[in-house]
């Protein structure tokens, strides 16, 4: 089928592509794992969380009526969205809520997709999303990162054969999984020892009136609750 024409491209984004083998999709979360949890490694691989975090700010604030002024990736893997609108209600809550628990329902989103077997439907939408949020990027390690990870989707999506296709896209979901839950760990442990005061739980806590151990409290299910159930649905369980 020559993926040069409208119908080609579109049928190979609706195709149902075959999913690796049960001990590969089980390989791909070791990795995954592998980078998330020894501090050297996860001081590079949480870029992309941070990609991840400060996205679902920005995705949320449009999608509330805000106005997105930009967004910014340090190399100390923090990252700040500036949006303008009204500084409290609904709109601004959902905002605040959305960093922490972005990357632990994209990796379950991504999740639902491979179930499905939709293995190029889902690089395609990484790509997407990456290249609409690179337009928001307001410094230069930012934009560097997003190029990279989103340059690194494209190769994949269209160059590698399409076994290659499918283990990076289950090793990327099941990093989102599993990288959604240690940040989450990461910003308890600052907060416990007097850190972090402007996190995001504490302003959803100054925005709501709700004590900010409870906006941890369901950080923490949201991230857990999403890779037990996409991991599951990877695993086809």
């Amino acid at each position: 089928m020559d993926s040069s024409t409208t119908a080609g491209l579109w049928d190979r984004l609706t195709g149902i592509q075959t999913a690796p083998e049960q001990w590969l999709v089980i390989a791909t979360g070791l990795v995954a794992l592998a980078a998330v949890g020894p501090r050297p490694l996860w001081r590079v691989s949480r870029n992309a969380v941070t990609i991840a975090h400060e996205g679902g700010h920005g995705l949320l604030a449009l999608l509330t009526g805000r106005r997105l002024d930009g967004i910014r990736l340090h190399s100390d893997t923090s990252g700040v969205t500036v949006s303008r609108g009204r500084p409290t209600g609904l709109g601004m809550v959902l905002t605040a809520a959305a960093g922490y628990t972005a990357p632990s329902l994209l990796g379950l989103g991504g999740a639902v997709l491979l179930s499905a077997h939709r293995i190029t439907l889902l690089l395609w939408a990484a790509t997407a999303l990456l290249v609409a949020m690179l337009v928001m990027i307001r410094n230069a390690y930012g934009a560097l990162t997003v190029v990279l990870t989103g340059g690194t989707f494209v190769l994949v999506s269209w160059l590698a054969p399409a076994e290659v296709q499918a283990v990076f896209a289950y090793a990327a979901v099941w990093f989102l999984l599993l990288g959604g839950v240690r940040p989450v760990f990461e910003l308890q442990v600052k907060r416990r020892r007097g850190g972090a005061p402007d996190s995001d739980a504490d302003q959803l806590g100054r925005l709501t009136g709700v004590h900010p151990v409870v906006w941890l409290l369901l950080f923490h299910v949201v991230a857990l609750c999403s890779l037990i159930g996409g991991g599951r649905w990877l695993l086809a369980l």
